[in-house]
């Protein structure tokens, strides 16, 4: 397997529990590339392996063509960003940060030079001579990130470290995160849990479940095209309807039969025959919402609802539709805002429409993966929805 970062075949079992299962992927040199999926994974120990902090039992690790997989940390060519800094509260940023290269017992000249670079890397020049009390929670991190890249690493290590830190300062790391991988050009294997924190980051993505990769690609192909139902669940929101194939109409596209609940035209990549189960999934925001009913087109599927509850996020409004005995979360992006027009609220009676392209077949997830999904994916909007059955929003 061709790769900077190779894992083969790679296995770890604590007691009982495989926490990395057989797992095979490859990372090219260079990439931005995340570890994604929810707590116990297998996401931690798949970075704690390639750290030498853990040896797999079975299986090999490569970097830049180097076995790797029994030498001990500090003898691999990596180093590793953690979630609490892990600074030295008694050094000074510009201590903190040379504090590899005195290890090292690099030249003065070398270690004064790389550690000014650093400090412009990461823009903290005025902060050089504080210490890290007297700095931010995202300066921290800067300087962590700093002190792990001045010994010229041929991979950072990043253990889910913007954890700590509040959603804005989350977000303005992120950003800074992104840039400084651009400047320093290394390759980055980030670990995470947030799906949007990887999308917005990542070059490829990694969703582990259970100890195995469900699915490797870019955001793009992980959001629009996911290859099972975890996936599609776990990065970011969708809709899941089951029902059966109904009749083919063309080659490319069949009509679904769901309990209760017209048939649903759908583009059918999967080729499923007449009677087979289906699994359907359809992305919030690729469904309209409007008062009128729209045209008639032989590619939409085309509903009429009531709304049963509204999530307003200001860029966005989430709304909650009961048509044919279904809830159908439709996502509605707010481009302008028109003072006199009257906005669709709760009861309302409306129209909901979706491309036949707009949905997606998947296979069934267990009611295991159900419920950890449940609890590992709840976003702000559902919670904001459990809030409005109790009338605080209305």
């Amino acid at each position: 397997m061709a790769g900077f970062v190779v894992f083969d075949k790679v296995t770890k079992t604590f007691g009982d529990v495989t926490a990395v299962d057989a797992v095979s992927f490859a990372i090219e040199m260079g990439q931005f590339f995340s570890i994604l999926g929810p707590s116990g994974c297998g996401k931690t120990t798949l970075l704690r392996l390639v750290a030498g902090f853990e040896k797999p039992d079975s299986g090999r690790i490569f970097i830049d063509g180097q076995d790797i997989t029994d030498l001990p940390p500090n003898k691999r060519p990596v180093n590793t960003v953690f979630q609490h800094y892990a600074l030295f509260p008694h050094l000074t940023v510009w201590e903190n940060i040379a504090f590899g290269l005195r290890i090292a017992k690099r030249p003065k000249a070398e270690i004064e030079r790389e550690v000014e670079r650093m400090l412009q890397l990461i823009q903290m020049e005025a902060y050089a001579h504080k210490k890290p009390d007297h700095i931010s929670g995202g300066q921290k991190q800067r300087v962590a990130i700093a002190r792990a890249l001045i010994n010229k690493p041929k991979v950072l290590l990043l253990d889910e470290p913007l954890a700590a830190l509040d959603l804005k300062l989350r977000q303005k790391m992120l950003m800074e995160l992104d840039l400084i991988h651009d400047e320093v050009g290394i390759t980055f294997l980030f670990i995470t849990h947030d799906q949007t924190e990887a999308i917005a980051v990542s070059d490829q993505i990694a969703v582990l479940h259970k100890g195995k990769v469900e699915q490797i690609g870019t955001p793009v192909q992980l959001y629009e095209s996911p290859k099972s139902s975890f996936v599609a669940a776990f990065i970011g929101d969708t809709n899941f309807l089951d029902g059966r194939t109904a009749a083919k109409i063309s080659s490319e596209y069949s009509e679904i039969a769901i309990d209760d609940f017209p048939n649903i035209l759908c583009f059918n990549d999967k080729q499923l025959s007449v009677g087979e189960p289906v699994h359907l999934s359809v992305r919030p925001e690729k469904i309209h919402i409007g008062r009128e009913e729209p045209p008639k087109n032989p590619q939409h599927n085309i509903f009429q609802g009531i709304v049963e509850d509204v999530v307003y996020k200001g860029d966005h409004t989430k709304f909650f539709v009961k048509t044919h005995g279904h809830r159908i979360a439709v996502l509605q992006q707010h481009s302008r805002f028109l003072l006199d027009e009257k906005p669709i609220t709760w009861n309302d009676t409306v129209w909901i429409w979706w491309h036949a392209d707009d949905g997606f077949i998947l296979e069934k997830y267990s009611e295991a993966d159900k419920k950890l999904l449940e609890e590992e994916t709840k976003a702000p909007d559902e919670q904001e929805e459990e809030a409005t059955k109790e009338g605080f929003f209305r």
